[in-house]
């Protein structure tokens, strides 16, 4: 009897070891959840945990997903800064603060609104063949703090925005039914991130409560890997994989580890040999293994162009014990050389965008490798090569996915320590974010695509002191990517150890001068030894898509569209809102193809982050996008018309100017940008010049080459003698590297030169005078040069650079005009070729001349070149209208266009071009105008005017100001 006992009792502890071997074991979490609101912070006094609660929900999900929470009014206590006040002021907008017309214009209104403690509750059944076992409940991402109960026993608080927030429930779970309580709150409490940190604010993702991504119990074994980290070496062709194994037993332990790569994603194949390690691990003890895995000659590198992974098998074996992890990793180094990043040693500019946790469906980042893909091919198909997340880190299928697609990331610490928090003063938020991107490093260390980090955006506080501290921290412990301090504007102080700048400063376009491509930022960087990547670049806004409106079909609602697209009704423009957001979008890509080249043609410029290549959903509605905050295009530029200015090869020009007479000659210097895999090899780069119809004035080809990757080298010259050209034209320069597709154009302009004359037929005025009034009564042609003497849209500041941002986050600062709509058919530009939207042409005419404020004019009036008013006003503006008054007829410009003009070759030609139209039987205006509505526009000012309601304003407006110093 004693021996089949001591059988027995044999074969029992064999079949409970037996159990820790194979695979581990999940019950998800998915579906239906128990659920209450907090609304008064009374669950745990009250013990929730102890009793079933009352509603319902689904997860993953958030609140609002599921329409739980509040209505939205105008006392909602909203996540995030608001900088422009006059929404609550402004008596035409009286109707978009009543209830159920709510309308806020500053982000996208969710459908539900909530912050505080919200409960979710599920019971769970525990099989018995868990017993032994170490169980963890696994959540992928929440926001933003968790406590969790098991029954009526607390088993903890956490708190992280950037990496799943893990339990280990084993000494709280037994067989059978248990229930499981999550306690989560999205209040900022004594952790104050800063209110419009991406990673929490209402202005992008929302600060929604929920849990979104893998909810799942697993059962593992008592003896398991906790951590894996490869660190290549591709040098020397072997990665160093660091294996961390704890003992949750009583008992000690030791076994074998055996690791092993194989390549899962190329054409080509590789697979390591496996390597074998003893390993010893005492009772409720930790070790640390580290290993070197060799690779051999058929070793693949990871890069943009060639994104090689491998899976690692990690496999902890001993009698009765099983683990096993597999790691996806990439063969690659991400290192600095003076002011150039290297990928694999080969030279890389990054051409970037910024992510701002764009999901207006959700409200919350995907959480699939499948919607990041769709993302990220999205970007590189425009000529981007790498991803900047503001003061945010995505979830771990954004690193799978760039990984796959082969784009270099730089998330960030989620923080913008700023408007409230300040670093370096002792506040929670020190100790957080060197908490959180270490919980980040943990988590997504291994992807290949993480190249880069930050610790979050534009600080306040003793800022010099702790990022210099947090970058050496950082390069000390972590050599698998490069550190800066945070992501920075131009103003602020710079931070001597980082390993490169992501500052402003140098970027943007100096419009205000005869526009070029000749210049470059080589004295703005000269300062700088480490590499120089451009913090925002861009944010060049177009008008609204209001076709937009109708995607918003979750949580989200695209209220502020749906308030700018009524104003622009009641402005009597509702039927040019395409016309405008196309005429927009054009010298917005403009803008971003003169910037991003100025920045291709600056020798050891590092690289830019623009935003963005999408829209910006809030702060105060951000449109500086060409897709939209879907990611999808808007219709006026394509993805292969952008990637000819923003790719890994752009052929560049350095034109002097873009205006000609006839007795000039065109010339230009053509210079390369290449970021390629290796050299451009005897490349042969050719140029042709055609007019508008298509007809080849002249073309060449320079001598074949090899071109190392480098920023503005050199490739040879060319000239055009312009006598042959007869009547004003528009011409076109295309540099191509013959055999890819690889090509760029400019358009540039050339007119007659011909002495400006007034038409005897014609009474030219700078003032609507007796003179005029008479002309025109006697059925006469008036010309009146109106500039410098408007009053009626005086306020009204156009440059030719488009809105910045928005006018509504900027204090109406201006420029306040986002280009012009130009009625191309007219016949009054037959002689000064246009097309409906603001060229490089229209500079001289365009930039800073004043517009006039046509709010009295009939509904149907349309102007010759309307600019575009900023949407928070949506003013009807004109910089040319025609009108008939009296028996007379009248051409008003606000534009300087005279014969008294110089040194403005194309204000001449315009001004020429309206006569020739004013002498034709063509002229014929439309719209009949009583002389006093004209005159009105010289003597009345505009009967809407902004007021600035706000008594603060953005960092941005003030750098030196108390925000940025320490207290």
């Amino acid at each position: 009897m004693k021996k089949l006992n001591y059988v027995c009792l044999l074969l029992a502890i064999l079949f409970s070891l037996s159990s820790f071997k194979g695979k581990d074991e999940v019950i998800n979490l998915d579906g239906n959840w128990h659920f209450e609101i907090d609304r008064n912070n009374e669950g745990i006094a009250g013990k929730w945990y102890n009793r079933n609660l009352s509603d319902n929900i689904k997860l993953p999900g958030s609140m609002a997903e599921f329409l739980k929470g509040d209505e939205i009014t105008l006392k909602t206590k909203w996540t995030g800064s608001i900088y422009d006040s006059s929404f609550y002021f402004r008596p035409s907008l009286k109707k978009y603060r009543q209830p159920g017309n709510i309308h806020i214009p500053f982000w996208l209104t969710p459908a539900k609104h909530y912050v505080g403690a919200a409960w979710y509750q599920k019971e769970v059944t525990i099989p018995s063949n868990w017993k032994g076992k170490r169980i963890i409940l696994h959540l992928e991402r929440t926001h933003i703090e968790t406590r969790v109960w098991v029954n009526d026993k607390e088993v903890g608080l956490q708190n992280s925005l950037v990496a799943p927030h893990v339990y280990d429930l084993s000494a709280y779970l037994t067989e059978g039914k248990q229930r499981i309580s999550i306690r989560i709150d999205n209040r900022i409490k004594e952790i104050n991130v800063g209110p419009d940190s991406h990673s929490i604010t209402d202005h992008t993702q929302g600060n929604w409560n929920g849990i979104i991504g893998k909810i799942a119990l697993e059962a593992i074994a008592p003896v398991y890997i906790d951590d894996v980290q490869v660190y290549p070496d591709v040098r020397n062709r072997k990665a160093r994989v660091k294996i961390t194994v704890n003992n949750s037993t009583k008992n000690n332990f030791t076994g074998k580890i055996v690791i092993w790569a194989k390549s899962f994603n190329s054409k080509s194949s590789d697979q390591t040999k496996e390597i074998v390690s003893k390993i010893a691990v005492s009772k409720s003890g930790t070790n640390i293994v580290e290993l070197d895995l060799p690779f051999g000659e058929g070793m693949l590198t990871w890069d943009e162009f060639n994104p090689a992974l491998y899976h690692l098998d990690v496999n902890l074996d001993a009698k009765g014990i099983s683990a096993h992890k597999k790691v996806q990793f990439g063969m690659r180094e991400f290192k600095i050389n003076g002011n150039q990043f290297l990928i694999n040693g080969n030279p890389v500019f990054l051409r970037g965008t910024v992510h701002n946790c764009e999901f207006p469906l959700t409200g919350y980042p995907a959480t699939t490798v499948e919607a990041w893909e769709e993302i990220y091919k999205k970007i590189k198909s425009y000529g981007l090569n790498h991803v900047r997340f503001h003061s945010w880190c995505p979830p771990e299928a954004a690193f799978i996915a760039a990984d796959k697609v082969g784009l270099y990331l730089q998330p960030e610490g989620p923080s913008w320590p700023n408007h409230g928090p300040k670093i370096g003063l002792g506040q929670p938020v020190d100790q957080y974010l060197y908490d959180e991107t270490t919980r980040m490093a943990k988590e997504y260390g291994n992807y290949a695509s993480f190249t880069m980090l930050s610790a979050g955006n534009e600080p306040a506080g003793n800022q010099v002191k702790y990022l210099n501290a947090f970058v050496d921290f950082w390069k000390a412990k972590d050599n698998r990517r490069v550190y800066t301090g945070m992501s920075v504007g131009g103003s602020w102080p710079v931070v001597p150890n980082a390993e490169y700048q992501s500052r402003g400063g140098v970027r943007g376009l100096n419009w205000n001068k005869v526009l070029e491509t000749e210049s470059d930022f080589s004295a703005g960087i000269a300062p700088f030894k480490v590499p120089f990547v451009a913090h925002e670049i861009g944010q060049y806004c177009v008008f609204p898509n209001f076709e937009e409106i109708k995607k918003y079909t979750g949580v989200y609602r695209a209220k502020n569209f749906e308030m700018f697209r009524q104003e622009l009704e009641d402005h009597k423009m509702g039927d040019q809102s395409k016309d405008f957001l196309n005429a927009s979008g054009k010298l917005q890509v403009l803008c971003y193809k003169n910037e991003i080249e100025k920045m291709l043609r600056t020798p050891g410029y590092a690289g830019f982050q623009a935003l963005g290549l999408q829209d910006f959903p809030g702060q105060g509605t951000a449109l500086v996008g060409v897709l939209d905050a879907f990611f999808q295009e808007k219709g006026y530029v394509t993805a292969k018309e952008y990637s000819r200015f923003c790719n890994e090869t752009v052929p560049l020009a350095k034109i002097p100017k873009f205006v000609y007479n006839n007795g000039e000659t065109f010339k230009a210097e053509i210079v390369l940008f290449h970021s390629g895999k290796e050299a451009l090899k005897n490349a042969v780069i050719s140029w042709t010049i055609k007019d508008e119809k298509g007809v080849v004035l002249a073309s060449g080809n320079f001598d074949p080459k090899t071109y190392e990757n480098g920023n503005g080298i050199v490739v040879g010259n060319l000239s055009l003698a312009l006598t042959d050209i007869k009547v004003a034209s528009k011409l076109n320069l295309e540099v191509k590297v013959n055999n890819t597709d690889f090509a760029n154009d400019w358009n540039f302009w050339v007119y007659p030169n011909e002495n400006v004359k007034v038409s005897p037929e014609i009474y030219y005025t700078k003032v609507l005078d007796e003179k005029a009034k008479v002309v025109l009564n006697k059925g006469g042609k008036v010309f009146l040069n109106a500039s410098g003497k408007v009053v009626k849209g005086k306020e009204v500041e156009m440059h030719f650079l488009p809105v910045f941002w928005n006018t509504s986050w900027f204090k109406m600062r201006p420029p306040h005009v986002t280009g012009m709509l130009i009625q191309e058919k007219s016949p009054a530009f037959t002689s000064f070729p246009t097309s409906y939207h603001s060229d490089l042409q229209w500079w001289d005419i365009q930039n800073r001349a004043q517009v006039m404020n046509l709010e009295d004019f009939p509904a149907d009036f349309r102007p010759l070149i309307q600019p575009i008013d900023t949407w928070f006003m949506n003013r009807r503006l004109a910089l040319v209208f025609e009108a008939q008054v009296g028996k007379g007829k009248l051409i008003v410009s606000s534009a300087d266009l005279g014969p008294e003009v110089q040194n403005k070759p194309a204000s001449k030609q315009l001004f020429t071009s309206l006569q020739n139209y004013m002498n034709s039987k063509e002229f014929n205006p439309k719209n009949k105008l009583s002389i006093e509505v004209i005159q009105d526009i010289f003597m009345s000012p505009s009967k809407e005017q902004f007021e600035n309601y706000t008594k603060d304003s953005p960092d941005e407006l003030k750098p030196n100001s108390n925000q940025n110093k320490v207290n």
